[in-house]
C-alpha cells in the first residue's frame, strides 16, 4: 500500500520540482516569495492534480485482475499454505 501512495506524492511534487529547477537554472532564488505568487501556485497545483487523477485512470485500467477473473483466497491444503490465485 505504501508504493501507490508514495507514487501520487511524488506526482503531485513533480511539477514543483520542476519549477523550483528552474527557477535554479535560470538563476533565480527558488526560496524568494516573488517567484511564487499565489496565481503560479495554483497553476502548479491544478497540474499536480491533474497528474494524480491521470495516474489513478492508468492504474484503474492497466493494472490489477482482467475482468471476468476469478480470485481464489489464500488457503491451507495438508497442512501447507497455498497463496491466493486470480484465474
Amino acid at each position: 500500500m505504501i508504493r501507490p501512495a508514495f507514487t501520487e506524492v511524488i506526482l503531485f511534487l513533480a511539477p514543483f520540482v520542476i519549477y523550483a529547477s528552474y527557477l535554479w537554472v535560470t538563476r533565480s532564488s527558488a526560496l524568494d516569495i516573488e517567484h511564487w505568487p499565489l496565481p503560479r501556485i495554483i497553476t502548479l497545483t491544478i497540474i499536480s492534480i491533474v497528474l494524480i487523477l491521470g495516474s489513478f485512470i492508468y492504474f484503474a485500467h492497466f493494472e490489477g485482475a482482467p475482468p471476468g477473473s476469478t480470485y481464489t483466497p489464500a488457503h491451507m491444503e495438508n497442512g501447507q499454505f497455498v497463496p491466493g490465485t486470480i484465474k
